[in-house]
């Protein structure tokens, strides 16, 4: 998957939220499950897109990172919206499922950019003499 492709996918996901959003019941539980829902499960894409364009490595990886935490708080609200029975199960596991593959794929992400980058020993025959018999006599 491409970054241009996982940041549409990450848009797709923000708007299904808005739906479910929208169609929570206008009851105390329903409003506030929603102002919550709304931020964690909407800040993702632009969480996204923002480390895309990082500073440095650790730079990409924090956002991404801030963006997986917002992932996986927006997959507490939506199993607990199942639990509470604010809307139907039906309605919402598909979303969850797609919650758990976008946090499997940014934890990945995550992982693979705190990686330490693999440090290069120069072929032999690129070294001057003096290198290569300083290597050598070690």
């Amino acid at each position: 998957m491409t970054p241009n492709e996982l940041s549409d996918r990450l848009w797709c996901f923000a708007a299904r939220i808005g739906k479910v959003v929208d169609a929570l019941p206008d009851t105390r539980l329903g409003r506030h499950v929603a102002g919550q829902l709304v931020r964690s499960g909407t800040s993702a894409p632009p969480n996204y897109d923002e480390a895309r364009v990082g500073e440095s490595r650790a730079d990409f990886a924090h956002k991404v990172n801030v963006a997986l935490k917002e992932l996986v708080e927006t997959r507490g609200w939506l199993k607990f919206i199942i639990r509470a029975q604010l809307l139907p199960a039906r309605r919402i596991e598909a979303l969850v499922e797609e919650c758990d593959q976008l946090c499997r794929i940014l934890g990945k992400s995550v992982s693979t950019a705190k990686a330490k980058p693999k440090t290069c020993v120069p072929a032999a025959d690129s070294m001057t003499n003096k290198q290569y018999s300083i290597l050598n006599s070690q």
